[in-house]
């Protein structure tokens, strides 16, 4: 009997006192000593995303080579979605402490009033992004947003680097062949964080949304578009540190110049 088999029905993880009742002839001290002493802690868990894309090498190389190395005269973009954001309307306030200092936070409790989805654009050159707001995240509407960014680059050529999201490849993409300057380059499978965008939602999260309180859709909108409006004011394109890129064990890595 080891901690390698599955824990008893109705429990998630083994913990030192399961351990102990299921070998029988030792106390719940001592297993936990041996398992203190050899650093063993079941409620410590990692996780990890493998891409299975047979083409994995050759689709990273070419979407690095875009990063490192995009073509003259075009326009490279990191183009992704953010569906589901909620507008959670949280009670905040000052709670005065009894030293006489006082501090100012979050509530245990929020209302919900619906949610949001941003589609963004980073361009990877200078760091600056393209937003816009849906309420849905369909086909319909990532093309009505692509609309928007090659109407903002008219007769330039872009190139697109996106995930393997349904709405982003059918089968037969007719709006392609209507945007003949326009070249999708999708991310291997289970390897998004080859998109940059994917660094600018996480920024945009911490500095923006994380904690903060939006009584509804409209108002987490104008407060994103607020922030979006100062990030590109001072946008600095990321740059790209990892010397080598394997579908597993090493993620990608950036750094934020304004920092």
């Amino acid at each position: 009997m080891g901690a390698d088999r599955p824990p008893p029905a109705g429990f998630a993880r083994w913990t030192g006192a399961l351990l102990a009742r299921a070998l029988g002839d030792v106390s719940d001290h001592r297993v936990w000593r041996i398992l203190r002493h050899n650093k063993i802690a079941f409620g410590r868990s990692h996780s990890w995303c493998e891409s299975n894309d047979p083409e994995f090498a050759a689709k990273a190389a070419a979407i690095v080579g875009l990063y490192l190395d995009p073509p003259e005269d075009a326009i490279v973009l990191a183009v992704d979605e953010k569906p589901h954001i909620q507008a959670l309307e949280r009670a905040q306030g000052y709670l005065r402490l009894p030293n006489g200092r006082s501090l100012l936070g979050p509530g245990p409790t929020y209302k919900r009033h619906g949610t949001t989805t941003l589609f963004a654009a980073l361009d990877v050159a200078t760091g600056k992004v393209e937003t816009d707001h849906r309420k849905r995240r369909r086909r319909r509407d990532f093309l009505a947003f692509m609309n928007r960014v090659v109407a903002d680059n008219r007769d330039q050529d872009i190139h697109v680097i996106l995930d393997n999201l349904n709405t982003h490849k059918p089968k037969r993409d007719r709006w392609l062949a209507r945007h003949p300057k326009v070249q999708f380059h999708f991310t291997p499978t289970y390897a998004s964080w080859l998109n940059r965008v994917e660094v600018w939602f996480s920024i945009l999260v911490r500095a923006a949304l994380k904690g903060a309180s939006f009584p509804s859709p409209t108002q987490i909108r104008e407060a994103i578009d607020a922030f979006v409006q100062h990030y590109n004011q001072a946008a600095v394109p990321f740059e790209w540190r990892a010397q080598t890129v394997y579908p597993t064990k090493l993620k990608a890595r950036y750094r934020d110049f304004r920092k």
